[in-house]
């Protein structure tokens, strides 16, 4: 899989590159935005949105998101390179929710540099932020005569309703990492995750099945199966979390104990308050709810998490995800590479080292 995401990767920032150049001039802006009323500030341009969002980009990143809707499009036997386009819409919009997520969550490190806030100022970090929620829509706009009318208005339907879910899967992690004790359980903990990162990933299937229009049941399936998939990838992104902070591996892009530190309540932290001694709980708390953490207060949240399994049992939850996603695949009648691509794809967000 890490082979197939190299190969992609530089297709798709070409992609991204043709919707939004590195460089803003006033010809790019007119044919994008339209006649201004007056006059556009191309200098203005550059600062506020090209160049935080390009410094983000090209700090990593694997391209994921767009890499799997080409390998969906090809699973339903059309050619990828026609649907380039469409490809740069879940992963300029995934970019943007980074950027106000650190903002959201006072991060200090994204990709192994400071968060762009802290590079550009909130202001700018906010705006560029936002705007990717909206640059990638005109991609549907700019290539009307590739999709019908009926596949245009699903398209902006759908990408509606997946990001008013997105929005509160991200209330519910706030509310959640605002309050000091673990109240939450499994089910609003999986919930959230279906919203806040699998709403993206819905995205990407169901953009795949309307512009290359696959009827209704397989759309809804490819979605369940890039739902289940995804929350996989959030309990293994958590997992990485700790993993890489026991390590201290330099290389995964975050902070020393991010999680931690943000008071997140991942499924590890709610295993930990539902089987671990009440003092134990009242101290993970303790440490969850600080301001600050020093370093030997996250490896002591951590020893409290082990105590009780809770990183085997996570990742056994996320390897139940896994070969749910991939059951939703079995009723279709796909093409056999790209389909061995998709269920490789459910145990790559899970084993994958960064």
């Amino acid at each position: 899989m890490r082979d197939v995401l190299a190969e992609w990767r530089p297709v798709v920032d070409e992609a991204i590159e043709e919707m939004l150049p590195r460089d803003i001039d006033a010809d790019y802006l007119t044919d994008f935005f339209g006649e201004a009323t007056y006059t556009y500030d191309p200098p203005a341009m550059q600062h506020a949105l090209a160049d935080p969002i390009w410094e983000l980009l090209d700090r990593g990143g694997k391209r994921w998101r767009a890499i799997l809707f080409l390998i969906m499009v090809e699973a339903f036997g059309a050619d990828p390179e026609d649907y380039l386009p469409y490809a740069t819409i879940p992963e300029i919009l995934h970019n943007g929710t980074i950027i106000v997520d650190d903002v959201e969550d006072e991060a200090r490190m994204r990709r192994g540099d400071p968060a762009l806030h802290h590079v550009h100022g909130t202001d700018v970090a906010l705006n560029a932020g936002n705007a990717m929620y909206f640059i990638p829509l005109k991609v549907i706009d700019r290539n009307s005569g590739d999709l019908s009318p009926t596949q245009r208005l699903e398209a902006y339907e759908m990408l509606t309703h997946e990001l008013n879910r997105t929005h509160l899967g991200q209330g519910m992690d706030i509310c959640w990492h605002n309050t000091k004790e673990v109240t939450v359980d499994e089910p609003h903990y999986f919930e959230m995750c279906a919203c806040k990162t699998g709403c993206l990933a819905r995205i990407v299937a169901r953009l795949a099945a309307i512009v290359t229009d696959r009827d209704d049941d397989v759309e809804r399936a490819v979605a369940r199966y890039a739902e289940d998939m995804s929350v996989a990838f959030q309990i293994g992104d958590d997992i990485l979390d700790i993993e890489h902070t026991l390590d201290q591996a330099g290389d995964f892009g975050k902070e020393f104990g991010n999680d931690i530190r943000e008071g997140k309540k991942t499924l590890m932290v709610i295993h930990a308050a539902r089987e671990a001694p009440p003092e134990d709980v009242a101290r993970l708390e303790e440490i969850l709810w600080a301001d600050e953490n020093t370093e030997a207060e996250i490896l002591e949240a951590i020893d409290i998490m082990h105590s009780v399994d809770a990183v085997d049992y996570a990742r056994d939850r996320a390897h139940e995800l896994a070969e749910r996603a991939r059951d939703h695949l079995d009723p279709l009648d796909l093409e056999p590479e790209p389909e061995a691509q998709l269920r490789e794809f459910t145990r790559f967000v899970i084993e994958r080292e960064a």
